[in-house]
């Protein structure tokens, strides 16, 4: 129903009462009792004012959708994305606009979600959804803070467990900490002087050295021209904390999940915890978090090899399955999901949203 609906309103085709009750009736539906109820509405709806948030939402779809179907082709999704567009996305730019109008300053961001959660896309498409409500998103990845090329063969010599960038102490924490610091120094009450500023975002390319990566030049982005007041800050570990010392090792040593099997890979475990440490400072610039939550973190791993066997046939460079095994299991010794990312879908006090993404790469809820 609701995507006959939806369709039928971007073919400019008018709804009838019945087709716009069922559209309120649905949204209604938030407040029934669930276990996790939805939080995508708990500042925006209310009963009294159904009518006029659907005539919003509706007005926005419109607007959006030629370019949202333009964007989707451009990250080469075939997939109809019209129920979660309207299920999802649409209501998460209302929320997160309506969050920013809370600050003075650009509001940063957070955006949680291990690899293949569609962490990337999800910020395509809500900095082309806030657009057209007025704001001007920057979009920047923990990846982008990565140490150069040189800094982390030195830091490879020092401790040769880091074989790969990815986890804690292979990020420029001052870098990204004096980004978001001067973001956020940008005061709605005091305009820009006539004088031109600049803000220089740190850029990566992961293809540079045989594919161990390398910073680049910075982005410079004119802040008179382009007032940024949205930041969208995600990453693989963005908001994640650290355990405490003595309660971690416990669990490694009764029960530690897989990969993590021998003692060596516990003190990887207890090591990397450590220098998350030093990431609370970064995170602590962030006003809000949302988690993209996989139903299977096994996931990442099949979508992984899946990405890369396409890469492959179609010419390219990629990791045969044992490589990309390797790789993933890298990243959960270091910091592992079920220790380290699954806590947080139930810690409203760290994580403000919870979006489960399924085995079809789309969400299939939020609390």
């Amino acid at each position: 129903m609701l995507q006959i609906i939806l369709e039928q309103w971007i073919s400019n085709q008018v709804l009838s009462n019945y087709q716009q009750n069922w559209l309120c009736q649905d949204m209604l539906n938030v407040f029934s009792d669930r276990p996790t109820p939805n939080r995508l509405y708990d500042d925006q709806l209310d009963r009294q004012n159904i009518g006029q948030f659907l005539e919003q939402r509706l007005n926005l779809l419109a607007a959006i959708y030629p370019e949202f179907q333009a964007c989707q082709r451009s990250l080469g999704i075939t997939s109809n994305l019209l129920e979660p567009l309207w299920q999802i996305w649409l209501p998460l730019a209302l929320k997160i606009a309506s969050t920013r109008q809370k600050y003075d300053r650009p509001l940063i961001q957070g955006i949680l979600g291990g690899q293949g959660t569609g962490k990337t896309t999800l910020c395509k498409f809500l900095a082309l959804i806030l657009k057209h409500l007025g704001h001007n998103c920057l979009s920047i990845s923990i990846d982008d803070l990565y140490k150069t090329y040189a800094d982390r063969q030195q830091l490879q010599q020092q401790d040769p467990r880091l074989i790969w960038r990815g986890p804690p102490g292979t990020h420029d924490l001052e870098l990204g900490i004096a980004l978001l610091d001067q973001l956020r120094a940008v005061n709605d009450l005091n305009p820009l002087s006539q004088k031109e500023q600049y803000i220089a975002v740190p850029q990566f390319d992961k293809t540079a050295f045989a594919g161990a990566g390398d910073r680049t030049e910075p982005l410079k982005i004119n802040l008179n021209q382009t007032p940024i007041d949205i930041v969208l800050f995600e990453g693989w570990m963005v908001g994640v904390w650290p355990w405490p010392e003595a309660d971690l090792a416990e669990v490694l040593r009764h029960d530690p999940p897989s990969p993590i099997a021998t003692t060596a890979d516990v003190q990887f475990a207890l090591d990397m915890n450590r220098n998350l440490q030093a990431y609370l400072p970064l995170w602590q610039r962030l006003d809000s978090l949302i988690m993209l939550h996989l139903v299977d973190f096994n996931l990442s791993k099949q979508w992984r090899k899946e990405a890369e066997q396409k890469a492959i046939a179609a010419g390219k460079t990629g990791m045969g399955d044992r490589e990309v095994e390797q790789f993933v299991n890298y990243f959960w010794r270091a910091l592992h999901p079920d220790l380290f990312i699954k806590p947080l879908a139930q810690n409203p006090e760290i994580v403000d949203l919870v979006i489960e993404v399924g085995a079809n790469h789309l969400p299939i809820a939020v609390y």
